[in-house]
């Protein structure tokens, strides 16, 4: 056992044996959700960070640690953000006749957004700190943190509020949308989008094209406007 311990303890040193467990933990919460028939509820990414939380829990490794070999597959965020422009010039022309009613439903996703997290907190009897961290959930998370830094918050747990909402987003937008009875992917897409950023728009590609382009407009466009959008909420409740 002591062996096995020390061995441990060599690798866990090594950047790649992190990226190698990231890597194979959300190829095993692929292929459950490839398993389940692309059920919404048995969502990949959810079940990575089980698998990932449960290993650093039981190992007792630093998250800064961790991060040391998961931050090849960060890094990777940023041209994965880029590349949904693809599928936005696609649909370039649907965009443009959309863009009043998408500018009123952004306006109004990213009010609700921040003011129903916010007013709820709010009531609950949460910290200003907290609230700061709260306000820019739906933000992507670069944005997000940034923001919570700006307006007093603690940028880890807005990560981790973000990373939240866009497994919550993507695991009830279809059956909630379904239910609600809206059958127009535009605006299901914007709707995702705006609400739960990445995650909700990897979700939204996984349903439909013209969706997951609408999604990203919407993350895109709601990272934007909750820059704006978050200090004033703050200001009204604070």
């Amino acid at each position: 056992m002591n062996d096995l311990a020390s061995f441990w303890s060599y690798l866990s040193e090594g950047p790649l044996l992190w990226l190698a467990l990231t890597l194979a933990a959300y190829f095993i919460g692929d292929a459950c959700f490839r398993w389940s028939g692309r059920r919404p509820w048995v969502n990949a990414v959810l079940i990575a960070v089980a698998i990932l939380a449960t290993i650093l829990w039981a190992t007792g490794t630093a998250y800064g640690t961790y991060f040391e070999g998961a931050q090849f597959v960060h890094f990777l965020l940023g041209p994965a953000t880029v590349s949904l422009a693809l599928p936005l010039f696609d649909n370039l022309a649907r965009l443009k006749r959309a863009a009043v009613p998408a500018i009123a439903a952004l306006i109004a996703g990213s009010a609700t957004a921040a003011g129903s997290a916010v007013g709820i907190a709010a009531l609950l009897g949460v910290g200003p700190s907290e609230l700061a961290s709260l306000a820019p959930k739906s933000a992507t998370a670069p944005v997000a943190i940034g923001i919570a830094e700006r307006v007093g918050g603690a940028p880890t747990l807005t990560a981790v509020l973000v990373i939240l909402t866009g497994i919550v987003g993507a695991v009830a937008a279809t059956p909630l949308l379904n239910a609600m009875g809206i059958r127009d992917w535009r605006a299901r897409g914007l709707a995702v989008g705006i609400a739960s950023h990445g995650i909700g728009t990897a979700r939204a590609f996984q349903v439909n094209t013209t969706a997951g382009a609408f999604a990203g407009l919407g993350m895109a466009l709601n990272a934007v406007a909750t820059a704006f959008v978050a200090p004033v909420v703050l200001w009204l409740f604070l």
